[in-house]
């Protein structure tokens, strides 16, 4: 597990991440999401004990992270731009990692170039962007540490490729222990993937919440009532997240569960009901709504 307990960061007058407080569970997916500038790769830094933080700490496992080499031994660091050894290849790497990391599949690594279509002996700085992510990710996963982390890691990787490491993700976790930390700008990147969701704004934690308890208990609802009366009286019963209308469409975000929906709106007088999930996008637009907060501007737009 790990701990961000009241992390504060600052650079000079620059506050880059102010009082945040997040527990990361193992075995799950946990993705970071904010713009450009909101403090993710500070807090990435900060997890790995790259950076020391001014206040408060950050706990893998118990142990505090900045300093100290057997917490560190624990993660894996993918920066945004990887880093690389002055006109190293792929083997140079290999064998620097396995210096590092005592359980570095070796075996793995280099099938992993095979079939990532990778040559061993070329020059890494002739990569292109998305190469040099796909050698990060080998690197990463063939450590075989616990916790990874990933910083904008499918920014520059085909839609294809995207697709691939994700299910090398959940392989992963299914054979070891394995929690994966990913932060992204993009939402639409982590919705199919992500166990755990944390908005970061302005350097602070908007919403950190559990996907499936999120999914389990907003509902959208589009129905059409039979009358303006059943309509207020049906409003009446229910917590409204968002309303929209659309001539005689009522379009409802609501509070509860899918059944608890159902049986509601099958006994109302209503000539066309209908419960749809929600994306992952349309749920965090109505939680962060709530709060006064337009998360289009901040992760969409």
């Amino acid at each position: 597990m790990i701990e961000l307990k009241d992390l504060t960061k600052s650079f000079g007058d620059i506050a880059a991440v102010k009082d945040v407080s997040v527990t990361i569970r193992e075995g799950a997916v946990f993705g970071l999401i904010g713009t450009n500038g909101a403090g993710k790769s500070t807090v990435l830094r900060l997890m790995a004990g790259v950076l020391k933080a001014d206040s408060g700490m950050v706990l893998v496992d118990n142990m505090q992270v900045y300093d100290n080499m057997h917490a560190k031994a624990r993660l894996f660091f993918i920066a945004d731009e990887p880093y690389y050894f002055t006109n190293a290849t792929p083997r140079d790497m290999e064998k620097y990692y396995s210096s590092v990391y005592r359980n570095f599949d070796r075996e793995s690594y280099y099938l992993y170039l095979a079939n990532f279509g990778l040559d061993g002996r070329r020059k890494i700085h002739t990569f292109s962007k998305g190469m040099k992510k796909q050698l990060a990710i080998i690197a990463g996963l063939c450590a075989k540490t616990k916790y990874l982390y990933c910083d904008e890691t499918f920014d520059g990787l085909d839609p294809v490729m995207r697709q691939g490491v994700k299910s090398i993700f959940a392989k992963e976790m299914e054979e070891r222990e394995f929690t994966p930390i990913i932060a992204s700008h993009n939402l639409r990147e982590l919705e199919d993937i992500c166990d755990h969701v944390g908005l970061l704004h302005q350097g602070g934690v908007l919403l950190s919440k559990d996907l499936e308890e999120m999914k389990c208990n907003i509902q959208k609802v589009q129905c059409v009532f039979s009358t303006e009366e059943e309509k207020e009286r049906v409003l009446k019963q229910v917590e409204i997240v968002k309303m929209e209308r659309r001539g005689s469409l009522v379009t409802l975000t609501v509070r509860g569960t899918r059944e608890e929906m159902i049986a509601m709106f099958a006994a109302a007088d209503c000539l066309f009901h209908e419960v749809l999930p929600l994306s992952l996008e349309e749920i965090f637009i109505s939680e962060t709504e709530v709060k006064g907060y337009d998360v289009k501007k901040l992760i969409l737009g």
